[in-house]
């Protein structure tokens, strides 16, 4: 019996800007039992140290996926007729306790979504929650390895003498063994720092730290060929913070820094993840309130779909020859 696979709703069928605002206007269930892949958004701001905003991000960005179509036309990968992906609504998080929240996320990912071996693909949030997420994962595949796109390296030992927080998830990991240091890569780091130091304890774990200023004027594709033998075959998480691109790009965000990725490179980062045993993404830090065309979360709605598109499993025209 030929599996039938949820598909986005139609714009012949319903307007763009009718319907359900759920992602890509997918339908919607309760948890992941019987998905392959399953969006969720974790509507938390509380760890973010400057502007607020991002609890509205995942909303914003599913209203800002209408306009996407079921067919990656560049990869030619067709994630709707190889995957059961839905969207399950959000962690129902305690807006007024960050550690508790925590543990929400937390429980939330490893009862609803892991337990039925869904890839989560998250829609944040501030960066705070990548750590729940790790520690569900971990759970299931032990320390993953990790591709981090992202203005900052969030390796602070504390901030206000604090150890979570969306400055901190990183430094956590690695001291909880959630990620494994010789299989990470933190990629657009830049901006200013409290001392020159600022990104050596990334190297000495490990971590292969790839400034922004690497990045200036060229292609990376290249580079995503190093990251891919650096991370080798075990499990991956993509965590992509969309202050690793240029407030030029992509304004809507809590701690702008200048000089970022472009809006192609972020795509040549995602694309060139294919082929590695991604078990679960993010795109964290939209605040929607700092970018009133919307086009931050149009930006974010689309990265999320290319990393739905490289996950295992996605089936592709293999009459033409993949560039990525």
């Amino acid at each position: 019996m030929k599996m039938e696979f949820n598909q986005p709703l139609s714009g012949n069928d319903m307007p763009r800007f009718g319907g359900f605002a759920s992602m890509m206007r997918l339908p919607t269930q309760a948890d992941a039992e019987g998905l392959d892949v399953a969006f969720v958004g974790v509507p938390l701001d509380i760890g973010a140290s400057n502007r607020s905003g991002a609890r509205l991000g995942p909303r914003q960005i599913r209203d800002e996926s209408r306009m996407i179509r079921p067919y990656n036309v560049a990869t030619r990968a067709a994630p709707f007729e190889s995957l059961q992906v839905a969207d399950i609504g959000d962690v129902p998080i305690n807006t007024f306790n960050l550690l508790k929240s925590i543990d929400i996320i937390e429980k939330f990912y490893s009862e609803k979504i892991v337990s039925h071996g869904a890839i989560p693909l998250t829609l944040g949030g501030d960066h705070t929650i990548a750590l729940p997420i790790l520690r569900a994962l971990a759970k299931k595949h032990g320390p993953v390895g990790l591709v981090h796109i992202d203005a900052h390296a969030d390796i602070n030992d504390d901030m206000f003498g604090e150890k979570i927080a969306h400055g901190t998830p990183f430094r956590r990991a690695v001291e909880e063994s959630l990620i494994d240091g010789n299989r990470v890569v933190q990629i657009g780091l830049r901006g200013t720092g409290y001392s020159a130091e600022e990104f050596d304890w990334s190297t000495q774990q490990g971590f292969r730290v790839v400034p922004a200023e690497e990045c200036w004027y060229k292609s990376l594709t290249p580079l995503m060929a190093e990251v891919r033998e650096k991370v080798g075959d075990g499990p991956v998480y993509l965590s992509f913070d969309i202050d690793g691109i240029d407030p030029a790009f992509a304004p809507g965000t809590g701690t702008a820094e200048i000089g970022g990725l472009t809006s192609p490179q972020a795509i040549e980062i995602i694309r060139g993840m294919r082929g590695l045993d991604v078990v679960g993404c993010d795109l964290v830090e939209v605040s929607p309130p700092y970018d009133p065309f919307g086009n931050t979360s149009v930006l974010a709605a689309n990265l999320l779909f290319e990393m739905l598109c490289i996950l295992p499993g996605v089936r592709y025209d293999e009459k033409v020859k993949a560039i990525y």
